[in-house]
């Protein structure tokens, strides 16, 4: 996401491209699930469309999430991210190492039920994974929850993601 570009400073859960598109000699909003902003050196802003509530929940790096829940991790690590899930209502990370896959209830997540707010945002810090709830105040089947990791951040310039819908 770019934060001088009109277009891609958001973006679209649903397929991924730019929250806005121009329409009829104009730009206008699609689709912005998420959105960088400048605020704070560069934060994640969630919840911003008309009707939409959400949280976000940083859980640190690879490395603090790894100490925090116990599994083994591989170089690089993918795999604390790769092993976040959601099984029936509950959000699960790895338990022990992936050759014995179990999974464990992420704790952080219920701040994710229960901090909903118009406009949630979180500083972007490099290396750092991230969940994001979106619900809706009028539509209470809609739900989105994704993780996703900074895996580049250019403060004031642009952020590049990992993510995947869970």
């Amino acid at each position: 996401m770019y934060v001088h570009d009109p277009l891609a400073r958001t973006m679209c859960f649903s397929d991924g491209k730019e929250g806005f598109a121009f329409v009829d000699n104009d730009w206008r909003n699609r689709c912005s699930d998420l959105s960088y902003i400048q605020a704070s050196d560069g934060s994640l802003a969630s919840g911003i469309e008309v009707n939409r509530v959400a949280a976000i929940v940083d859980l640190g790096t690879p490395d603090e999430l790894r100490q925090r829940y116990g599994y083994e991790e591989a170089p690089g690590g993918a795999t604390g991210f790769a092993s976040l899930h959601l099984a029936g209502n509950k959000i699960r990370v790895l338990k022990q190492d992936i050759s014995k896959p179990e999974y464990q209830p992420l704790q952080e997540a219920a701040k994710l039920f229960t901090d909903l707010t118009p406009t949630a945002n979180a500083p972007i810090k490099l290396g750092h994974i991230y969940i994001v709830r979106i619900a809706d105040k009028t539509d209470n089947s809609f739900q989105q929850l994704v993780k996703l990791m900074v895996i580049a951040f250019r403060p004031e310039e642009s952020v590049t993601l990992r993510w995947e819908l869970l």
